[in-house]
């Protein structure tokens, strides 16, 4: 099946052409597929390039070196035409929803600004409505602001912006990290419920082994910016090949092969067609 998304032979590094950058790569030789309406996990521990990754992808950040496309076609030939067609299919929610969204803003004109700044025309008051009950929240969160939001619901509005305007692949950078437990598994089942309902292929990255069990098709695991492992994430999380893998899987204690979905069949939640590629098993 072709890929929407394929990362060949990327590298990149930060300060990149500025005297005095470092020598070495924070992402290097990075290979990945994925397919409409798949799911892949990108896991590693703190500082191994996960956030940076998905930046790339998303057009936020220019490789060195290598190639990176979107429905067959360059990133930076979609970025070269314009920038508003390639963003509004590739949306990012980002770990910290406190942070993602402007404090002065409410929740419609926060809703709204994407539909505004990417399709270029006004959503009307029961688009915004619908918006807000797809992930849970009622017509009367439009009026309020960040700051008279609980956490929970502050994602629920940074997952309903992203999706406002129809985007094919949804990136998801620790979605729940910066939330209390208890609604942890709240927001996760909403990003769930939405990729299938809507058909959205997801990107999941978080330190969170249970999580990439749960939700995702495919895994790939980064260790100091390289592709140490990847395949479906049953297969790599059940059965490590890579001892960097392996110490991870078994540090994770909450990992359980019952409770995550593992098992005959294949692993995380709902079937599809993800594709990932590049470390191998």
């Amino acid at each position: 099946m072709t890929a929407l998304v394929e990362v060949r032979g990327l590298h990149f590094r930060y300060g990149s052409g500025r005297r005095g950058a470092a020598a070495g790569w924070t992402l290097a030789d990075i290979s990945l597929a994925l397919a409409a309406g798949g799911t892949l996990g990108i896991v590693g521990e703190s500082g191994s390039g996960k956030s940076t990754l998905i930046r790339l992808m998303c057009g936020l950040l220019a490789p060195d070196e290598g190639t990176l496309t979107f429905d067959g076609r360059p990133v930076a030939g979609w970025l070269a035409a314009g920038r508003r067609a390639f963003l509004a299919r590739n949306q990012i929610v980002f770990q910290n929803p406190r942070r993602s969204l402007d404090p002065r803003m409410t929740v419609a004109r926060a809703l709204a600004e994407p539909v505004r700044a990417l399709e270029g025309r006004e959503p009307g008051a029961d688009e915004l409505v619908a918006g807000l009950l797809r992930v849970g929240l009622q017509a009367e969160v439009l009026g309020r602001y960040p700051h008279q939001l609980s956490g929970g619901q502050l994602q629920r509005v940074a997952i309903a912006r992203a999706r406002s305007v129809r985007p094919a692949v949804l990136y998801a950078d620790e979605p729940t990290s910066a939330l209390d437990v208890s609604v942890q598994a709240q927001v996760l089942n909403l990003l769930m419920d939405l990729r299938e309902a809507l058909g959205l292929a997801l990107v999941m990255v978080t330190h969170n082994l249970a999580v990439v069990a749960r939700l995702t098709e495919n895994v790939i695991v980064l260790n100091r910016g390289r592709i140490v492992e990847a395949g479906p994430t049953h297969e790599v999380l059940g059965s490590p090949a890579d001892p960097y893998t392996a110490a991870l899987v078994g540090a994770a204690a909450d990992v359980s092969l019952a409770g995550a979905g593992w098992g005959a069949g294949g692993g995380g939640h709902g079937g599809g067609d993800g594709g990932a590629g590049g470390g191998g098993r």
